[in-house]
């Protein structure tokens, strides 16, 4: 596998192309077994890099674009690839061939795609981050121009994420669709709506994709396991005819 869902969207002079990754198809042994692109997680260095680039080739890049996530609301405005990824947790470029990439273990992998203005983002949403609204943050960023494509990656579910009443109450305060209840009825934070309501506020529809990290073995989940990877949500704008 190593690939829990993907796709393409073509506008008039671009086009974008995005894909979720799972845990399968990589090099990483262990607790990171196999397709780990979590760079500071204790994997082998080797392995990450080498994981990196079989993502990156699902897209038909060269590398990833990434941002040293911070679950803040800081977006950087990226236009190529670094050693020394800036500290964000949103990602925008209008440079075609530059691929984007979010990275989670049970937070949100947000795609979107402006394709009439040029431009697509990446943004990683945890509890912390749809606190902070940064999903608006990056729409503000991201300054669309058109309609915007939304694509909301694998997440853990409200019914296994389990937090205290004044997590569940911040969240709540930024996104009351966020609160919500774990199945044996103890608080929780239901991200992925929470992360679709503030789109909403946008009014944009996002495209929910995937299902729970925490009870899929093909995904890695932090809550799960504590020691574990990182998967991917990659997007790469292109020009039409690229």
């Amino acid at each position: 596998m190593g690939v829990v869902a993907r796709g393409r969207v073509e506008g008039d002079q671009v086009s974008a192309e995005w894909v979720f990754t799972d845990r399968h198809d990589g090099v990483s042994v262990g607790d990171y077994a196999s397709l780990n692109v979590g760079g500071k997680v204790d994997d082998d260095p080797a392995a990450v890099v080498r994981n990196r680039a079989i993502v990156a080739s699902y897209v038909g890049a060269d590398g990833l674009a990434r941002v040293h996530q911070v679950h803040g609301r800081a977006v950087a405005l990226l236009d190529r690839i670094s050693d020394d990824p800036p500290p964000a947790d949103a990602a925008v470029t209008s440079t075609p061939g530059l691929a984007l990439a979010i990275q989670t273990a049970d937070c949100v992998p947000l795609l979107m795609a402006d394709l009439a203005g040029g431009r697509v983002a990446a943004v990683h949403a945890g509890w912390r981050g749809v606190a902070a609204d940064v999903v608006g943050a990056a729409l503000d960023a991201l300054a669309p121009v058109g309609p915007v494509e939304a694509w909301v990656g694998p997440a853990i579910c409200p019914g296994c994420y389990e937090v205290s009443e004044q997590v569940r109450d911040q969240v709540a305060a930024a996104a009351p669709a966020a609160a919500a209840t774990t199945r044996v009825g103890t608080p929780a934070v239901d991200i992925r709506a929470g992360v679709l309501a503030q789109l909403a506020t946008r009014g944009i529809t996002g495209t929910l994709i995937g299902g729970c990290t925490y009870e899929s073995p093909d995904l890695f989940s932090f809550r799960r396991d504590q020691v574990t990877g990182r998967q991917a949500g990659v997007i790469v704008l292109r020009r039409a005819d690229g």
